[in-house]
């Protein structure tokens, strides 16, 4: 029995959706999947913000335009916005104060993560009281993304930790801010406000993340072992922070029933074909999407809103193998090709006869 194509129809269908990720290993097409599912749902959505969470930004990129870490609206757009954010280079803007500052370096010395954690926290808090109808997350490579899904307990044990050196240190903390006239904001008080309201912000978005309701992650790869793997060590690691995943994309593919002569290609062919016969033996109750491999990039707007069409609608060959039109292409390219070798002939004829 044929199993039925996937879409991504079911994402542009749930209309409670408010956080859509998009992960996998790097180099299988992410940020061009993240950016069509966020053309896709600007067209059923009343507005949508897609946010790059790797350091490598390449929604600049894919829609040909500048981003920054403030949404900017997409060209040809009236309710699409774009935003880059670096977690290394926004723990810089949470500390305007010298004080302040030493003492996150410290606690992100001591808690490996705490200061991506503040800098998501207040990402988080932006993005909150903008009234976006869903956002989309372009994340990094999977060891980030898996990281990206720990903040609330790396916000825990920084609060923890923090709390430890109150207790054990009293109001040492407090007297040295004064007598290095570092002002109220560098008081335990303030500090622990400020952890305490980002741990109250990452709660709240985490409780969102783990409702099957309001949240998905779509899993981006490709017909290789690695990115099967690495597919698979994510679908894991999902289900063990309870985030609903039921949607993979599998990029890159070169049909069987496209017209190939080449014996290279032949042979990915069957080799691709091996590895999407597992994917559909593992997840056989997820929706499998299978995006054709293309001659050329995917970027600027116009190509992006083309190719989408293959989300929502499965792929067909424009040539399938043994029909009349597919006969009709071959002879026109032999004869293509029977004509170059005529002309060769002709050239090398005429450098002979020169001599």
């Amino acid at each position: 029995m044929a199993i039925p194509e996937g879409t991504l129809q079911n994402i542009l269908e749930q209309e409670s959706l408010k956080w859509v990720f998009v992960g996998g290993k790097g180099g299988v097409g992410k940020t061009t999947c993240s950016s069509i599912l966020s053309i896709l749902l600007a067209s059923v959505r009343q507005s949508v913000l897609v946010i790059s969470t790797d350091p490598a930004h390449n929604l600049s990129d894919a829609f040909q335009q500048r981003f920054t870490k403030i949404p900017t609206l997409v060209n040809g757009f009236n309710n699409l916005f774009a935003m880059e954010v670096d977690p290394k280079v926004e723990s810089d803007d949470l500390t305007n104060d010298e004080g302040l500052d030493s003492f996150v370096s410290e606690l992100s010395n001591a808690i490996p993560g705490v200061d991506e954690a503040m800098s998501f926290a207040e990402m988080l808090k932006l993005v909150q009281t903008m009234d976006y109808s869903v956002i989309v997350f372009d994340t990094a490579p999977t060891g980030h993304t898996l990281r990206l899904l720990q903040f609330p307990t790396t916000l825990e044990k920084g609060l923890a930790k923090f709390m430890s050196l109150k207790n054990r240190f009293g109001g040492l903390i407090t007297q040295a801010s004064r007598l290095f006239g570092l002002g109220d904001e560098f008081s335990e008080d303030a500090m622990l406000g400020r952890l305490e309201g980002m741990r109250d912000i990452i709660q709240q978005v985490n409780k969102q993340f783990k409702d099957p309701d309001m949240t998905t992650f779509v899993c981006v790869c490709i017909p290789e072992f690695l990115s099967l793997y690495e597919t698979e060590r994510l679908v894991q690691e999902l289900a063990k922070f309870e985030i609903d995943a039921h949607n993979i994309i599998i990029n890159q593919v070169i049909f069987d029933d496209e017209a190939v002569e080449s014996k290279l290609l032949k042979a990915r062919i069957k080799m691709q074909q091996k590895y999407i016969d597992q994917f559909y033996m593992l997840y056989d109750d997820f929706n499998i999407t299978k995006l054709p491999l293309l001659p050329e990039e995917v970027t600027g707007v116009e190509s992006l809103k083309r190719f989408s069409k293959h989300f929502i609608t499965p792929y067909k060959p424009a040539l399938t193998k043994g029909t009349l039109e597919e006969l009709q292409q071959r002879v026109s390219t032999l004869r293509l090709q029977l004509k170059e070798a005529e002309e060769e002939l002709d050239k090398l004829k005429r450098g002979k006869h020169k001599v």
